[in-house]
């Protein structure tokens, strides 16, 4: 008698890169224009601030969790409906206009096909993931995704392995899809995630800056003593010299040394005008902060000026300001 023990761990692998490979090649092909028939429905239910329900059993179910899942983080709002929970008072969640996005391999999932009337007359459209696209589920859906795949990874072609991996990977191309077609950016995606290392990584640099009073900045008739005082008392390295809130030039702890050891004691006799670097490098306050992170270690420099395209100063960020974040 033949055991689940006759499929190695690279043979369950090698049967689930072929389920994909499947898969690619339909929606390279037969299923090319269902896929982005799907997409654009789900891209115009969360443009019309609508939801995507997602529902399924058992292992389908569980996958069909992680897609709302991965549909909210890339900025399409999902919700999951659990179909046996629907029928006892949760189908309230779905609202007229909201679309269903339906997995089953069987497409005979009984909880989902006693919903079906049901889901047809609340929901926008009804997209379904199945492996068996002439089912009762797939006849009644407005748009049919094969997932079929030709065995399951398991010696008694029984537990779904291939089947929930290609379902899966069917939900992330959906999903990032939908994110290409909305326009969703990595500003967006940052602010979606504000906690853990990702969301450190994708701080903008107007959220790290220093701005307002803690800005150092000086006019640029601001004699070289008072210079020297601002640069002392805000502790960044620099000072930014700006008039009328536009930047004209920075000077720099090294700018000041130089003139120090050239000039000497005449140096003091300077105004800021005079000494400052008029090509500063500066960054946009919607940048990431791993973008100023790059620029400052591309140009060996400990801090960027913040400024908007017309130059307005907005803040200084500095290099202990992103230690905090892990990225450096």
């Amino acid at each position: 008698m033949e055991t689940a023990n006759s499929i190695t761990p690279s043979d369950l692998v090698r049967i689930e890169a072929a389920a994909l490979e499947s898969l690619a090649a339909r929606l390279d092909g037969s299923m090319h224009q269902a896929f982005h028939d799907a997409a654009q429905r789900l891209a115009a239910c969360a443009n019309n601030r609508q939801r995507v329900v997602v529902t399924g059993m058992g292992k389908s179910g569980l996958i069909a969790q992680k897609i709302a899942a991965t549909l909210n983080s890339t900025g399409t709002p999902a919700q999951f409906l659990h179909p046996a929970e629907a029928i006892h008072g949760d189908l309230g969640m779905l609202t007229r206009g909201d679309l269903v996005l339906a997995l089953s391999y069987s497409g005979q999932t009984e909880e989902i096909l006693r919903l079906l009337e049901l889901l047809k007359r609340l929901g926008d459209a009804l997209i379904t993931m199945t492996g068996e696209p002439q089912s009762a589920l797939a006849q009644a859906s407005d748009v049919v995704l094969d997932c079929s795949v030709s065995r399951e990874a398991c010696t008694l072609n029984l537990a779904p392995t291939a089947s929930t991996t290609v379902m899966l990977a069917l939900g992330d191309a959906l999903a990032i899809e939908v994110a290409r077609l909305r326009g969703f950016r990595s500003e967006d995606f940052a602010q979606l995630h504000p906690g853990g290392k990702l969301g450190k990584r994708l701080r903008l640099v107007s959220q790290l800056m220093h701005a307002g009073d803690t800005i150092p900045v000086v006019a640029p008739s601001t004699p070289m003593p008072e210079v020297i005082h601002e640069m002392s008392r805000k502790r960044l390295g620099i000072t930014t010299v700006a008039e009328d809130g536009r930047l004209l030039g920075i000077i720099s702890d090294g700018d000041l040394r130089r003139l120090l050891e050239r000039e000497q004691a005449q140096a003091l006799s300077r105004t800021a005008a005079e000494v400052m670097n008029t090509a500063p490098q500066t960054i946009a306050p919607d940048a990431l902060a791993s973008s100023a992170l790059a620029v400052m270690e591309e140009r060996k420099i400990t801090s960027l000026v913040v400024v908007t395209k017309d130059k307005r100063l907005q803040g200084v960020l500095h290099l202990h300001d992103l230690w905090g974040l892990e990225l450096v």
